[in-house]
């Protein structure tokens, strides 16, 4: 058996994406080398790691087993990078963290970019994902850090609070309910919407709220960012449901209704997980500390 770290990177990147092309890719591998790496290591043991579909990769039971050693001993590895870090000039370490679309657009880049100007040695995998999906991946110990909503089951989970995150709902001037009470997301539904991005954690996590209450969220048209979004309600394109932090970014003159909803789904508070805080590699110690400062 001859695997190299750069093997069992591919082979993770590849379970991460569901497919042999983009784990190439965020290898920075070719899909030809990728596919002759992958290949290799099932032929030195003899066994599949992959099952093929024409919707992507899935895990066999072997593939299961490889893909938890893999990451404990790329943990490893970067742990020992980390440490010798101080008696080698250049080598970096990197924190991998994973967040929903309210800790990246609104709470995180100032944070972040302090954090790098103050640690020039030290680098950040940011990704977007869905609560229920970055729980998922820390439990299985492929990431350093998450930031998630407190709706999710974070139960084996270590937490702290990072930010109050309520959502609040938003319609141009002269909507028919803007002139009313607060009015029950149920009944926003009869509504046109402007949706985030369909792969946006909180456009997943609204699409499941409107799924609840028996219907689809009915998207008009979709913006990459909620400042796409909150121009597009402004000029009576339709209803849009946006963090709090959002609309308090843009000050108080707003050409736009807002109502803070009152379902207890809205009322999100975030939070810090990891597996084990005291088990965290140095550096992903000081980005913990970096994010917990008031």
């Amino acid at each position: 058996m001859h695997f190299d770290l750069t093997d069992l990177r591919l082979y993770l990147h590849i379970l991460d994406t569901g497919n042999i092309t983009a784990g190439a890719a965020r290898s920075h591998l070719s899909l030809a080398a990728a596919s002759a790496r992958i290949r290799a290591m099932e032929a030195s043991l003899g066994i599949d790691f992959l099952e093929r579909g024409r919707r992507g990769v899935t895990p066999t039971p072997a593939g299961k087993a490889l893909a938890q050693h893999a990451r404990t001993l790329l943990q490893h590895a970067e742990r020992m990078q980390q440490d010798l870090a101080e008696y080698a000039k250049g080598v970096k370490g990197q924190v991998r963290l994973l967040c929903n679309t309210t800790a990246i657009a609104e709470h995180l880049p100032e944070v972040l970019a302090d954090f790098l100007c103050r640690h020039p040695n030290l680098d950040i995998d940011l990704q977007e994902m869905p609560s229920l999906r970055i729980v998922h991946t820390l439990r299985q110990g492929a990431a350093d850090l998450g930031i998630v909503s407190d709706a999710v089951d974070t139960h084996s989970l270590q937490t702290l609070p990072f930010r109050d995150d309520p959502l609040v709902l938003i319609m141009p001037l002269g909507h028919p309910l803007a002139d009313g009470v607060t009015p029950l997301f149920s009944d926003t539904l009869r509504h046109d919407y402007v949706g985030l991005a369909s792969n946006s954690a909180l456009a997943v996590y609204l699409e499941e709220q409107a799924l609840h209450a028996g219907t689809r969220l009915p998207i008009r048209i979709r913006a990459e960012g909620f400042d796409g979004v909150i121009r597009m309600v402004a000029r009576g394109a339709g209803l849009a449901i946006v963090p709090l932090a959002a609309i308090q970014r843009r000050g108080a003159d707003q050409p736009f209704k807002s109502f803070p909803l009152e379902e207890h789904w809205a009322q999100r508070k975030l939070l810090i997980c990891a597996r084990d805080f005291a088990a965290l590699p140095a550096y992903a110690k000081a980005l913990l500390h970096a994010l917990t400062l008031p």
